[in-house]
């Protein structure tokens, strides 16, 4: 359990070792409200580098994304070449940048998963397709196994085009032999009352299934309650069907003429989950679980997630982990995990988070944070912004606005009730 402070591309590459996680979740940020305008318009290369920042979630093709082009096609090989077609399809604009640094990422992703372990990323349209042709090029084609489309949020009225309800979930795996536990869902109410509308003495909901042998097969051939077998024979042997008649499982339908199988609802496991999920909702900005994070999923959608493509004591990885949806979902399922985050605004949120869902005698290392006034002044005098989100999360408070701009001295604030009167008071902090 280990939560890291920096650039997950360095992160990576000094401190995770090959083939040593199980499982990766990435929802990498990107600005998919910006206009296509801004996302493909042509830029010079010349930028000064901005350091990319939570809730600030665009990438811009500037000298740092021309280093990070430069580097990884220099290395050669299928990765290269096809950033190297991407460049000549969109030229030097910010998605040009953003596929440049996410290149390399993915390449160290695939380097420290396991041959048995898989890679979830999280998208939208914006991007997803360019995303996929990246994937595909690191893990091959071969072990490209789902798109799962996420309905996000009702619909919505946008002007002149459908409204963007869901999102996109790119699944790889990294060899044929992945981790896999099928998950199920609970049947709809009209689907109970059409397909299970019997009852036994107890109560009990069942439905009548077939014990035909299907058409082109031949089955077994044996009296069953006095009926002769069907022209394909009966679909198990008969020493099965002595079993199932001794535990109550074979009967004849009121109005029927041949024996079927009695199938409880109470035993089925429910609906197999597919690739469309629409039965998680997004965060509510009023649920306890909300931490005011623009980006934040759903506890359940990274639950579904690690139940199906890992086990208990397997070590889960979020290289863009925000607000610790991932790192909390695998704690709760009793996974080890690895948290990366560019942010200390993100790290104090995570931190707060699991002490609120864990308790403070949950253990786990931080990497990265000053832990000295040498290294706290190195902080301020690198990134002012950093410094004062991380010495607001010493105290637990929360930035008053985590957009950079004006914040006329008030830098964060501390909501607290002392009193029987209802009334929220606050602290106001300036951070120097």
């Amino acid at each position: 359990n280990q939560l890291y402070y920096g650039d997950n591309l360095d992160i990576l590459k000094r401190y995770i070792k090959d083939e040593s996680v199980d499982l990766i979740y990435l929802d990498p940020p990107f600005n998919s409200n910006a206009s296509y305008n801004v996302l493909f318009s042509q830029k010079d290369g010349a930028q000064s580098s901005a350091q990319i920042q939570a809730f600030e979630d665009t990438w811009q093709w500037d000298e740092n994304a021309v280093r990070t082009y430069q580097l990884t096609v220099e290395q050669g090989g299928p990765i290269a070449n096809a950033l190297r077609a991407f460049r000549l399809l969109l030229g030097d604009s910010n998605m040009m940048a953003y596929l440049a640094m996410m290149a390399p990422r993915l390449v160290e992703l695939h380097r420290v998963l396991q041959p048995k372990g898989s890679l979830y990323l999280h998208c939208d349209s914006t991007a997803s397709h360019y995303l996929k042709l990246l994937l595909d090029q690191i893990f091959s084609p071969e072990f490209y196994q789902n798109e799962i489309i996420w309905k996000r949020t009702s619909s919505h009225s946008d002007s002149k085009k459908y409204p963007k309800i869901t999102d996109t979930i790119l699944f790889y795996s990294k060899s044929y032999n992945y981790i896999w536990n099928k998950q199920y869902t609970d049947y709809d109410e009209s689907y109970i009352e059409s397909h299970y509308r019997h009852f036994d003495e107890k109560g009990r909901r069942f439905q009548y299934g077939d014990l035909v042998k299907p058409k082109g097969s031949k089955g077994y051939y044996y009296t069953l309650l006095d009926c002769d077998p069907p022209p394909n024979g009966w679909r198990m042997p008969q020493e099965t069907a002595k079993k199932w008649l001794e535990e109550g499982l074979i009967g004849i339908a009121p109005r029927g003429t041949r024996p079927r199988y009695i199938r409880y609802l109470d035993e089925m496991p429910g609906v197999l989950i597919s690739n469309l999920w629409t039965d998680i909702p997004p965060v509510n900005s009023q649920a306890k679980t909300a931490m005011g994070y623009p980006t934040q999923k759903p506890e359940a959608l990274l639950e579904r997630i690690i139940s199906t493509s890992s086990n208990e004591d397997d070590i889960v990885l979020d290289p863009f982990c925000g607000c610790g949806t991932a790192i909390a979902a695998a704690q709760k399922l009793n996974r080890r995990w690895i948290g990366i985050d560019i942010t200390h605004l993100a790290i104090g949120l995570i931190k707060r988070r699991m002490a609120d869902q864990f308790g403070d005698e949950l253990n786990y290392e931080v990497y990265g944070e000053p832990t000295t006034i040498e290294g706290a002044q190195q902080l301020a005098d690198m990134d002012k912004f950093q410094f004062e989100w991380w010495a607001l999360g010493l105290v637990g408070a929360r930035p008053a606005d985590p957009k950079k701009g004006a914040d006329r001295g008030i830098d964060g604030r501390l909501y607290f009730h002392d009193d029987d009167s209802g009334k929220t008071k606050q602290v106001i902090i300036s951070v120097k």
